[in-house]
């Protein structure tokens, strides 16, 4: 499945292309300069509709904005910021749910997700859905903590609890995105074994073609809700 959809992205087949056509240096710099462009040009542009999401979500007396503690390149600790979708008490909703359903634990033993979390506000349900929550990443791109396309920022037990050696070899070589081909190959419809397998070969075979190309496919994935939580 995973091989199928990475087919999809490209004419020819991934496994065929070249990695790059660039040098690794090279094409690290243009990949650079090209995030720092566009996402300096999309904070200008969407200035007005961050204005309007912060004063919606401040109206609970909470901040606008969540920062939580991801791994970057390298291994570097980060905030990555979103819009926050969750309740001010959301720690307390969730350790509730977890220890009265036994289900919904599972869920989140083996995905880091919920389909019915009760943290998240009715406000936050809408960001989720449209991935209006992850436009402050925008800022996170601009400072170089992360890419417009890499794979998901991931918190360190994740790191260490599933993608093992190889896995978080592969991770750690490359600067995390806003979006990837986890993104457009399902999003959470996708298993975490899936989502590693994804990580692990986009971090294998670097290009700009490859980016240009999931950039492209997010657009019609996010208006799609395809696996949006």
């Amino acid at each position: 499945m995973i091989r199928s959809g990475l087919e999809a992205l490209s004419t020819p087949r991934l496994d065929q292309e070249p990695r790059s056509l660039l040098p690794a240096n090279l094409r690290r710099a243009a990949k650079r300069s090209f995030d720092t462009a566009a996402s300096l040009a999309l904070l200008v542009l969407l200035s007005p509709l961050f204005l309007v999401l912060i004063a919606l979500i401040r109206r609970d007396g909470g901040s606008a904005f969540y920062s939580h503690r991801r791994i970057g390149r390298g291994g570097a600790s980060f905030g990555c910021l979103k819009f926050r979708s969750m309740a001010m008490d959301a720690d307390q909703r969730l350790a509730e749910q977890l220890r009265n359903n036994p289900a919904d634990a599972a869920e989140w033993a083996t995905r880091r997700k919920l389909k019915h979390d009760p943290r998240i506000t009715p406000l936050g349900a809408i960001l989720r859905q449209t991935s209006l929550d992850e436009l402050p990443q925008l800022i996170n791109v601009l400072r170089g903590e992360m890419s417009l396309v890499g794979p998901r920022p991931v918190v360190a037990e994740e790191l260490q609890d599933h993608y093992g050696r190889v896995g978080a070899r592969a991770y750690l070589a490359v600067t995390p995105g806003i979006t990837g081909l986890w993104q457009v190959s399902g999003r959470s419809g996708t298993s975490y074994t899936d989502r590693v397998a994804l990580d692990m070969d986009y971090a294998q075979r670097p290009s700009l073609r490859l980016d240009l190309t999931i950039l492209l496919r997010t657009v019609p994935a996010v208006l799609a809700r395809r696996g949006a939580v």
